[in-house]
């Protein structure tokens, strides 16, 4: 990199979601989602994983939405996921004119989750999220309703665990 690069280069915006977007990933792959919850620990599974937190963080920074600077770090929280998404599908050989069909479908599945989730989450009600994660994370699969609870009181426990959490904090990925 040249000096003037390094002098006129912009910063991209969404980096400043990376330390929160890193959190996400790594909860998303937490063994419990996996071992007690019945994720399938595939491809897949893992994506509806980290989705399913990703949902859980993004709704919890609605509740702060109203400031402008929290609104813009959901919009790049998400960005992130989808550059991710979009690097992890062409990796596994999806090619260039079909990638961006997907992409628009993970994210009409995300805000599909998210309004699935959010009425529950906010309500605090884990039978009505253990049907939406039914629904929703596990997809077709066939789950124990033991695994499917231990995962919305999962999510529930992250949830109220990020409720109680000043805004920065999320911002700063210390989640």
């Amino acid at each position: 990199m040249s000096v003037l690069s390094r002098i006129f280069a912009r910063k991209d915006p969404r980096e400043q979601a990376r330390p929160a977007y890193d959190r996400v990933v790594a909860q998303g792959r937490d063994p419990y989602w996996y071992l007690d919850g019945g994720v399938a620990d595939s491809v897949d599974g893992r994506f509806e994983a980290v989705m399913t937190v990703l949902g859980a963080v993004l709704l919890r920074l609605e509740r702060d939405d109203a400031d402008t600077t929290v609104r813009h770090f959901s919009v790049h929280l998400a960005e992130l996921f989808v550059d991710d998404m979009d690097g992890q599908l062409r990796q596994n050989g999806v090619g260039d004119l079909i990638v961006g069909k997907h992409i628009g479908k993970m994210m009409s599945a995300l805000g599909g989750r998210l309004g699935a989730y959010r009425g529950a989450l906010e309500a605090g009600d884990v039978a009505l999220l253990a049907d939406a994660l039914r629904r929703n994370l596990y997809g077709d699969a066939i789950v124990s309703d033991a695994a499917v609870a231990a995962a919305a009181q999962h999510l529930m426990a992250l949830y109220a665990r990020l409720k109680a959490l000043p805004v920065s904090a999320i911002l700063q990925g210390d989640f």
